[in-house]
């Protein structure tokens, strides 16, 4: 095999296959790269798993002076790969043995037998799910992530997103058992309803993928009984889904509150990053806020070796007078999430969930449970504000 690349073209596809590899198995097929140049084609493939996730892209910025395939080693190839000192160079390959040619420098190295490489999933007998826009997937992908765990953890789901189809719309929900974070949008050529629960690590891949794209790039979804599939452009990506029964999240929804709040975004995030100087330095991290209907809020936080702070801010508030406590970087999440001048939070008393709207918005959530905590530890008493 004997190939002509433009490295700056080739190292974006290069990049996608390389982050599906597996750096660490014992494996050495699991840790390289594919690549296959086929007679008579004008692009070459690269091919690239971790038995988790597993694609396939088109490489274009490749010239085929000679048929071929090979399995590259993704740490010493890749690294001649993107510091090669000129930008056109050739990569030949021939029985095991590779070299790179850049300007007057050459670099030799062994290659992996293709025959170890394992074979792709194929997507040819996978349903179609739906189709949707680069820009519409990532908005999901972005906001129904919030409140996954990003660690495994038991049970599996926590650690995983749920995408469900239902009368055109696909959601994205995700929960780490103390928040729960729901987007969705419209899609088009949809199969049958359904769902289907991906890893987030696959997750975080797709993410990537789609912000590399335009906006209005049309993304085909398929499924099978133990693969997903996404196609977009030259690249389809697949993710082995995961055998778990993600909770009715639904059913522990309330759709009436006694309390709502309406407030600046920004003005919210600022006040709670300051609070979260203090107390950060605690064990608990939390935030106390104080609601008075009419009038503003009022957040406190303390940490018994490093301070309190108190914050007024502006609000529009309607319902019943609360006082409720929350981790300040969950609460911060849901808030950042938001993506709108305004955030909208309905809440039914200090032991209940708070759900977190865009005002006049149906297409974003982000339910929150609060800290139980005593009326003492949610205010300063007279004693802590004499001491500083």
């Amino acid at each position: 095999m004997r190939l002509q690349i433009n490295k700056g073209e080739f190292l974006k596809n290069w990049l996608i296959a390389e982050r599906n590899t597996s750096p660490k198995s014992t494996i050495s097929s699991l840790t390289g790269v594919l690549i296959r140049a086929p007679a008579g084609e004008e692009s070459a493939t690269l091919e690239a798993t971790d038995l988790k996730t597993s694609v396939k892209c088109v490489s274009s910025g490749v010239i085929i002076e000679k048929e071929g395939e090979a399995v590259l080693p993704v740490r010493l190839v890749g690294e001649l790969f993107k510091k090669a000192p000129t930008n056109i160079f050739t990569l030949s390959i021939d029985e095991g043995r590779g070299v790179i040619h850049s300007g007057r420098n050459h670099y030799r190295f062994t290659t992996y037998p293709t025959k170890e490489f394992p074979s792709l999933p194929v997507s040819d007998d996978a349903s179609r799910f739906c189709s949707i826009v680069a820009g519409d997937l990532l908005k999901i992908l972005n906001e129904g992530t919030v409140a996954c765990s990003a660690t495994e953890e038991f049970p599996k789901y926590f650690g995983c997103v749920l995408f469900q189809l239902s009368g055109g719309e696909m959601k994205a929900v995700s929960t780490d058992g103390r928040r729960l974070s729901l987007s969705k949008c419209e899609t088009t050529d949809n199969g049958p309803d359904g769902e289907f629960l991906l890893p987030l690590a696959g997750v975080r891949e797709i993410q990537r993928l789609v912000a590399s794209l335009d906006g209005q790039t049309p993304i085909t979804i398929k499924a099978e009984r133990t693969l997903v599939f996404f196609q977009m452009g030259g690249v389809e990506l697949s993710v082995r889904r995961v055998d778990a029964h993600f909770p009715n999240y639904e059913a522990i929804l309330s759709s009436e509150y006694t309390t709502t709040m309406e407030i600046n975004r920004a003005d919210l995030i600022a006040a709670l990053e300051r609070v979260d100087i203090i107390v950060r330095e605690s064990e608990n991290r939390n935030v106390a806020m104080c609601l008075s209907p009419g009038g503003d809020v009022l957040l406190q936080g303390s940490a018994p070796q490093a301070g309190a702070v108190e914050e007024i801010l502006d609000a529009s508030i309607s319902g019943n007078a609360l006082n409720i406590t929350f981790n300040v970087a969950y609460l911060m999440d849901g808030i950042k999430a938001v993506n709108s001048d305004r955030a909208s939070m309905n809440l039914n008393g200090p032991a209940e969930q708070m759900v977190i709207l865009r005002p006049g918005g149906q297409d974003f959530l982000y339910m929150l449970m609060p800290v139980k905590t005593s009326e003492t530890d949610r205010r300063f008493d007279e004693e802590e504000e004499t001491a500083y």
